[in-house]
């Protein structure tokens, strides 16, 4: 199987995960499961000429999901579906922004 593949797999699997989850369904290990299909996402999905854009794109989930929760107006379905999204989006972006700062390391020597 093409490793493509299986980041586009993960990415659909932690979006789906994400929302069941926080409709109410019962996911053994949450936080870890998506923490670790983000890892994937992020190794996998995002070349280095899409790392910026993508990195953009994390901040600005990451900054739209928590000031939604620190509003603390939001049904607790949003709420959980925010949480879950962060915690998938966040190690995702973490992968690609530690894979974009040795890029601009290597190109520095």
């Amino acid at each position: 199987m093409d490793i493509k593949v299986i980041g586009r797999w993960a990415f659909i699997l932690g979006l789906i995960i994400c929302v069941l989850a926080g409709l109410g369904g019962r996911v053994p290990m949450l936080l870890t499961i998506l923490f670790v299909l983000g890892l994937v996402v992020g190794l996998l999905n995002v070349t280095e000429k899409e790392s910026t854009s993508f990195l953009v794109a994390v901040i600005a989930l990451l900054l739209i999901g928590v000031a939604g929760l620190q509003l603390g107006q939001l049904t607790s379905v949003v709420a959980a579906i925010l949480n879950n999204l962060i915690a998938f989006t966040s190690a995702a972006g973490l992968v690609v922004a530690i894979k974009q700062v040795v890029v601009i390391a290597e190109k520095a020597r």
